[in-house]
């Protein structure tokens, strides 16, 4: 039995015209389709990207909203530094004992403040290795014929400070010049060694 209303597909094999606007309309729902999952992956992409943002940006905020009162705060510190390189070791021990106890006092605050920013993460520049490092030094003098190689760390002039992973205060170093110093002769004048 051939049912009468089934249509056969014409000899060259195009389709009819319900069909062929059919296909047509299928295929631009797909292709409208992938372009609005497209746009949402996208759009989802974009807000999981502010909220990470957000989330930085929050801890960011905590970290480091302590900076100005931290700066602040290290000139407490180094003034506390200053009395104690102002009253040096043999004077302490010749001095009369209520003396001793405003000394030892100052130190014992100093420690505690030096504590107490560490606790915030505020910690100082570790120079002990005599590396120059542009990003956390400032040179403030190149020292001749120091002994040390041209560039490395003669002396720290002022402590640094660095907060979390920031610089909150550059160490002041001076750094050796690595030339030897010129000579004077018996006239006057001077000549250079290094020939």
């Amino acid at each position: 039995m051939t049912d009468e209303t089934e249509q056969a597909p014409s000899p060259q094999g195009e389709l009819e015209p319900e069909q062929d606007q059919t296909l047509e309309e299928t295929a631009a729902l797909k292709a409208e389709a992938a372009e609005l999952r497209d746009r949402l992956l996208r759009a989802l992409a974009e807000v999981e990207n502010t909220r990470r943002r957000a989330d930085r940006d929050r801890q960011d905020a905590s970290q480091y909203a302590i900076a100005a009162f931290a700066r602040d705060m290290l000139s407490i510190y180094d003034n506390f530094g200053r009395a104690l390189t102002a009253c040096p070791a043999d004077l302490r021990e010749s001095a009369a004992s209520q003396v001793k106890a405003v000394v030892d006092g100052i130190e014992a605050t100093e420690r505690q403040l030096l504590a107490t920013l560490e606790r915030y993460g505020v910690k100082p520049i570790d120079t002990s290795d005599g590396k120059f490092n542009p990003n956390l030094h400032q040179a403030i003098a190149k020292v001749p014929n120091s002994g040390k190689s041209a560039g490395a760390i003669v002396d720290v002039v002022q402590e640094g400070f660095v907060i979390g992973e920031r610089l909150l205060r550059p160490a002041m170093v001076t750094v050796a010049d690595g030339a030897a110093p010129a000579q004077k002769t018996e006239a006057g004048s001077s000549f250079d060694i290094k020939a």
